[in-house]
């Protein structure tokens, strides 16, 4: 197939191309290389995939209307990744236009190029943030999320309602993903496991938030590819079941799904930061602070959809995925 993967300089996005690749799809990356973290690891991931002639690189912003409705036209892609965005639950506070622009804007402009260009399945990444105020754990697809805590979620939540209006008036098959936490080699390094590993290794204190007793439901970046990839291959459907007078939330009478890819195996963030330190055989010297605004105290994913649509369950545990983490740390920064 002909893919279009959105933000495929970034942490998920790059690795996605890498697995579309190796099975022989051809892939065309789209990122605007924004200096929202070090532009040098976007373009050392870009690397891994350059060398590919089955990948070409488009360096465009998903907010560029134009530049959008051009490429799609140009293209003519059969399926579409979306997963570019402006990442970040803490920065949605400091910055909130930078999330209009791109979460709201541009996924605008994917869904209007996949509207008009026959595009056959759009796949698009949400977030576990959006369960927002929630409390009832394992997070369901089938429960409502109508009290975000954050920007960056109450856009994601958006994303999702868009596409189900464009499922349900174009007839165009879209499914949403709830990335629950993810972490491994290549990461941002905005995010915790980036952040502790490196302060550690230069012997400075690591902020531990919520002093440590939140409850994450840590995501191995590989798990969430091969959830990414095989909804791709499985065009969502409308749900001959769906109830207009008890409407759920996860399916449609549309061409619609919604599905959580998260590790099922919440971890408490002490623990998190214990496994770590063995894998560096060092030491944290901890801050302990209060929880963060816009942060949830816990996660815990329910993907038993998942598993019975897709056939896919998460289960890399967090010692065997930070390991990984340390590993290629280690090797890419010469530490």
């Amino acid at each position: 197939m002909k893919v279009l993967v959105t933000g495929a300089a970034g942490f998920i996005g790059h690795f996605t191309a890498l697995q579309l690749l190796e099975r022989g799809d051809e892939v065309v990356g789209l990122d605007n290389l924004n200096d929202y973290y070090d532009v040098n690891l976007k373009r050392a991931r870009l690397q891994r995939l350059t060398d590919n002639p089955r990948f070409s690189f488009h360096k465009l912003s998903l907010e560029d209307r134009s530049g959008m409705t051009q490429l799609f036209a140009r293209e003519q892609f059969q399926r579409v990744v979306h997963l570019g965005a402006q990442a970040g639950v803490r920065y949605s506070i400091e910055n909130p236009h930078a999330y209009i622009d791109s979460n709201i804007t541009g996924t605008l402009n994917v869904l209007e190029g996949c509207r008009h260009n026959a595009v056959e399945h759009l796949v698009f990444a949400s977030t576990s943030s959006v369960y927002g105020a929630n409390t009832n754990m394992p997070f369901s697809v089938h429960a409502g999320v109508d009290h975000p805590l954050s920007l960056y979620a109450a856009t994601k939540k958006a994303n999702e309602l868009m596409a189900h209006n464009y499922a349900s008036l174009f007839g165009l098959p879209c499914t949403g993903l709830r990335f629950f936490t993810v972490y491994g080699p290549w990461g941002r390094p905005d995010m915790a496991l980036f952040l502790f590993t490196k302060n550690i290794l230069a012997g400075k204190p690591i902020q531990v938030f919520n002093y440590g007793r939140h409850r994450r439901d840590f995501t191995f970046v590989d798990d969430i590819v091969h959830g990414v990839v095989r909804t791709l291959d499985r065009i969502a459907t409308p749900n001959p079941e769906w109830d207009p007078a008890n409407p759920d939330p996860a399916t449609s009478v549309a061409p619609y799904r919604i599905y959580n890819i998260g590790n099922q195996q919440p971890v408490e963030l002490a623990h998190y930061i214990e496994v770590l330190e063995e894998c560096l055989g060092m030491k944290a010297e901890r801050e302990l602070l209060p929880l963060q605004p816009g942060d949830v105290p816990d996660t815990h994913a329910d993907v038993e959809d998942l598993v019975a649509d897709v056939g896919y369950r998460p289960d890399t545990p967090v010692e065997v995925g930070v390991a990984r983490f340390v590993d290629w740390y280690r090797t890419y920064y010469r530490v």
